[in-house]
């Protein structure tokens, strides 16, 4: 996979991003610590680990943690992965004690004049008007150009509703394109996004795009249901001056439905399939066969066998009663 594949407005010249961190790079797993990683989140960090390693770059793991994180599961997903023999480099890094970081960036996109203050609820947002071409669940841009008086109108609002307003970038594009290893050119809007939230706490699009750069990823591997969220982060990327990664999103796993695969779904889990007599092995020979493999017993093995460029584009259909 090729890791300067720059995003780009479409139509436009092609920006000149920062030069990449000397060295081959690195890929990377992000889980959020909300539950049990499921089989498609497995197979997705196997994934990731392998076009990591069989381009001879580092590994990290990151644990996003800045939204609803349930006690013990870090630990849970730390013990699964190792299960099936991924292995990283590095300390495992936390979001919620990055904070410094995502504030220094925040304070460089002031600074030339790409940020702004939201008053709107989510409410007033979803009840307003779309601004003319937008897409719909786009940002209409109620609150970029306030006047002094209606921004302390607004301020006065978030007070009472014991929030703080929002910090948005000020786009000066309005949709951007990014090359996916499996998807091709992928072209999707970007809006004035949320940098910071009410609460204080960094948006996930800006902190990927800051804990991605810090420690040198180049190469992005996740499920495909964030693919439309690439094209902002690229453009972030662009702005903050940090060079921007190429992607490879993976198919979601999915139920019989065609629906995204769940809990509910039955026994999704390593823990559950290991409660079902099965051993992690089984485990990694069942996501292996949905890459078109046979007799992978580890991760090492899919590393051995697997061919990027035969990865199935499709949905990965589980049945976890099987």
């Amino acid at each position: 996979m090729t890791a300067d594949l720059a995003g780009r407005a479409p139509g436009a010249a092609a920006p000149q991003p920062a030069a990449p961190p000397p060295g081959p790079g690195a890929g990377r797993y992000a889980p959020s610590p909300s539950g049990d990683l499921h089989l498609g989140n497995l197979r997705t960090a196997i994934l990731a680990w392998a076009l990591a390693r069989r381009s001879g770059r580092a590994f990290h793991l990151r644990v996003e943690d800045l939204d609803r994180v349930r006690e013990g599961s870090e630990a849970r997903q730390l013990e699964d992965l190792q299960a099936l023999g991924i292995d990283w480099d590095g300390p495992v890094v936390h979001q919620s004690a990055r904070g410094d970081a995502y504030d220094a960036a925040i304070g460089q996109l002031q600074a030339a004049g790409l940020v702004y203050e939201c008053c709107c609820t989510r409410r007033e947002i979803q009840e307003a008007p779309s601004a003319p071409h937008a897409p719909p669940g786009a940002y209409p841009g109620t609150c970029r150009d306030l006047s002094p008086a209606q921004l302390e109108r607004g301020r006065e609002k978030m007070r009472r509703l014991g929030r703080q307003p929002a910090l948005r970038l000020r786009s000066e594009v309005t949709e951007w394109s990014v090359q996916d290893l499996w998807a091709g050119e992928t072209t999707a809007a970007v809006d004035d996004f949320v940098l910071r939230r009410g609460d204080g706490t960094a948006a996930y699009n800006l902190a990927v795009v800051v804990d991605d750069a810090d420690v040198g990823v180049d190469q992005v591997v996740r499920a495909d249901d964030l693919l439309s969220s690439a094209p902002r982060q690229a453009y972030l990327a662009l702005l903050l001056g940090l060079p921007q990664p190429g992607y490879a999103h993976v198919p979601l796993a999915v139920n019989s439905a065609g629906a995204r695969l769940a809990k509910r779904d039955g026994a999704v889990t390593l823990r559950d399939r290991l409660a079902r007599g099965e051993s992690a092995g089984d485990v990694v020979e069942r996501i292996g066969r949905s890459l078109g493999l046979r007799g992978c017993r580890s991760a090492a093995d899919v590393l051995d066998r697997w061919e990027p460029a035969s990865s199935p584009r499709s949905p990965w259909v589980v049945a976890p009663e099987s």
